[in-house]
């Protein structure tokens, strides 16, 4: 049905530590939806519609506001301020290395600097050389380098580049040996080039529908388009629905192929999305072949592959779920691919499998128990699997450089420990600090700060871990302010880092704590499937009863108790606070999910159906009805105090998500306890320029601090 409109324009009073403040006024509407025969009231949805100049005022309106709000806050700015100047006793921060053609490729940021600029060595000892300097390329304009692949022999390198934190951008080519920026541009762009021809005659590259970050045709048709280095003609399409109808694309997929040294006669693409299961397909590739390319099936959902697939000599590997929750490898043959007879290379552990990456004569996979990984090898001559004792024990992470030789990169952080990367020669099984890694020395009162983890019985007696992170001589009498913070989606784990953010805060007196909920891969599948589409309650049930154990061990109390949940995340936090408000002082919802039965009309929504589900589906519908946290306020109710942060340049989670939360608190919360909207105009879903980061998250941490009733935030 077509919604009409009966607007009516409504000011809201609050009263915050005395001082009576008016919010800027919002219409309310008569929009429904009947999904189902069930009726679904909208009174908000005109904020949808971003294109409308009285939407945008609006917008300035609540973002003016808060700024005003946040003036009289104290302790903000010099928060930030104290974050950038630990930044600034970092040494230069590494990412993005490669070494093709003998020439080291990476993007590094100085200590002083906000963003990374890309340099090139010849040799891996040999002087630095820019390549690329975001900060001139375009005379009065702050970029970010989002991407960078060079090319195998190493003559060009694809840079890939936004403005303001967002995600769509351009892509450029530069010609290494004279550093020549080619003319070409390549756009609407997304991460940059997925890979170059194994021969090096052209790349291929992700190319957007459009730039308008805010159409709901962002995210689809997506194509994979191929550019020969001859530069004369323009690029084609290699790859998508309209170019392939005999495969089962979907609109919503992200159809992206990509090659590999590993098997140079061969092309594969894949069917991306937020769904885990791999499906990927292979054809034989011959250059400047007129026939066109016979596809072929290398895995299914059905075969239940997660994470990578890599090659070696005719033979594919990879991770499988299927009757192994925690995840075994297998191998399969690329002529003839069968996951349902696979060889089982590694079995399935007691740890999860957390990554697994491939160099020349080894596999290279870590395990976790929750907290701390583990490190084996799996040498394909020898075909054993044998475990490498690591310098340090913590989250270990893996890069290969240089897939020719018999070397990884292992970054190893914990919560209280800062990353340092290990160069591991894997046939010698030793350990020598990276090139590429100078690890800080930050204040001793990071030293004194205590790391606990505990298990939280949850709402039916599974066991949740959680971790915290406290200052040393903590005293449980009830009067902590506590912050805590989870995820809980995709299947994606909290891991522990090195956070300078939350340790600085745990030298402040503040408790970190981190809900290890469902939804997300701390357990394993079986783990990631309890939070998923219908289990999703899960997720935030698990956080609410870790917040209980929280108060009930008197650690915090109701009024010193802070939650935050960040894009997926929104639906976490906006979902317990509206399911327990008594339980929190304060909430924070950055760039989070909190309309969940209309994130499937926002640019990234389509693709997320698949993790949370489609209104089109009766149980579904249900599904998504009980994750909208906008659904669950309710006329009157006693609401903990909100700030809602929107990113205006973010494609993922569109700015009226958490908005209309931020709006409707307003309009309906009885407690004297302020409701906010933080618009950044600077940003996206995120942004690598660490002035903005810092700032922005000084002001997020400062009002729960601030409502919690931290003495350094009042």
């Amino acid at each position: 049905m077509k919604p009409i409109h009966y607007f009516a324009v409504l000011s809201f009073l609050f009263f915050s530590k005395g001082v009576a403040q008016s919010y800027p006024a919002t219409k309310v509407g008569n929009d429904v939806d009947v999904l189902h025969g069930v009726t679904y009231p909208d009174p908000l949805r005109w904020l949808e519609d971003m294109k409308n100049p009285e939407v945008e005022q609006w917008f300035k309106n609540q973002a003016d506001y808060t700024t005003a709000v946040f003036k009289n806050v104290k302790g903000i700015q010099s928060l930030a301020q104290e974050w950038y100047h630990l930044s600034t006793i970092q040494n230069e921060k590494f990412a993005d290395i490669y070494c093709r053609g003998g020439i080291y490729f990476y993007k590094k940021t100085l200590p002083n600097e906000v963003v990374g600029k890309i340099y090139m060595r010849k040799s891996r000892n040999a002087p630095e050389e820019l390549l690329f300097d975001p900060y001139t390329f375009i005379p009065g304009k702050m970029l970010s380098v989002t991407a960078i692949k060079p090319s195998f022999d190493g003559k060009y390198i694809g840079i890939a580049y936004s403005e303001m934190g967002a995600e769509i951008g351009n892509l450029i080519i530069i010609e290494v040996a004279n550093k020549k920026v080619l003319p070409q541009k390549f756009e609407p762009n997304y991460n940059g080039i997925s890979e170059w021809l194994p021969d090096n005659s052209g790349f291929l590259w992700p190319k957007l529908a459009t730039s308008d970050s805010t159409s709901p045709e962002l995210f689809m048709n997506l194509k994979t388009m191929f550019q020969s280095v001859d530069w004369t003609t323009p690029s084609v399409d290699f790859f998508s629905k309209a170019k392939n109808p005999e495969l089962p694309i979907t609109s919503s997929d992200f159809p992206v192929a990509f090659t590999t040294e590993d098997m140079p006669n061969y092309v594969f693409a894949g069917l991306f999305s937020v769904q885990n299961e791999l499906r990927v397909f292979f054809a034989p590739y011959q250059k400047n072949s007129k026939k066109p390319l016979q596809w072929k099936v290398l895995s299914q959902v059905k075969d239940s592959l997660v994470g990578t697939i890599e090659l070696h000599q005719g033979k594919v590997f990879a991770c499988t779920t299927k009757n192994a929750p925690n995840m075994k490898v297998v191998c399969t043959s690329l002529d003839n691919p069968n996951w349902d007879t696979a060889e089982v290379i590694i079995p399935e552990k007691k740890e999860i499998l957390q990554e697994f990456v491939k160099c020349n004569d080894y596999l290279v996979v870590v395990y976790s128990d929750g907290i701390n990984c583990s490190l084996y090898k799996y040498g394909f001559a020898s075909k054993k699997l044998e475990k490498i004792e690591a310098p340090l024990s913590g989250t270990f992470t893996l890069t290969v450089i240089d897939k020719k030789k018999n070397e990884v990169m292992v970054k190893i952080t914990s919560w209280n420990k800062a990353a340092t990367a290990y160069d591991l020669d894997l046939d010698k099984n030793t350990f020598t600090q990276s090139t590429f890694s100078k690890p800080a020395n930050y204040p001793k009162a990071f030293d004194e700060l205590v790391v606990e983890e505990v298990e939280v019985k949850g709402h039916d007696g599974v066991m949740i871990p959680l971790s915290l992170i406290y200052k040393k001589g903590l005293q449980k009498d009830g009067k902590n302010v506590c912050v805590m913070e989870a995820y809980g989606a995709y299947g994606m784990s909290s891991k522990p880092l090195f956070d300078i953010m939350y340790n600085t805060l745990a030298t402040k007196g503040v408790i970190l704590a981190i809900p290890h909920v469902r939804g997300g891969g701390e357990k394993g599948y079986d783990w990631y499937m309890a939070g998923y589409k219908t289990t999703k309650p899960n997720t935030w049930k698990d956080f609410i009863s870790c917040g209980e154990w929280l108060v009930q061990n008197g650690y915090t109390s109701p009024s010193k108790l802070g939650g935050m949940g960040t894009s997926a995340g929104g639906i976490l936090i906006t979902r317990a606070i509206t399911e327990r408000p008594d339980l929190f002082a304060a909430a924070v919802c950055n760039v989070g999910i909190s309309n969940a039965l209309r994130f499937e009309f926002t640019p990234n929504g389509s693709n997320n159906a698949k993790e949370f589900g489609s209104v089109s589906n009766p149980t579904e519908c249900k599904a998504l009805y009980e994750m909208d946290g906008l659904a669950h306020i309710q006329k009157g109710g006693n609401y903990p105090a909100i700030l809602c942060v929107a990113g205006w340049n973010d494609p993922r989670v569109i700015p009226w998500q958490p908005g209309k939360f931020a709006a409707l608190m307003q309009l309906y919360s009885s407690s004297d306890k302020p409701a906010l909207l933080k618009v950044n105009y600077d940003n996206g879903h995120f942004t690598e320029d660490k002035k903005v980061t810092q700032l922005d998250f000084a002001h997020q941490f400062g009002f729960l601090l601030w409502q919690c009733g931290h003495p350094d935030f009042n």
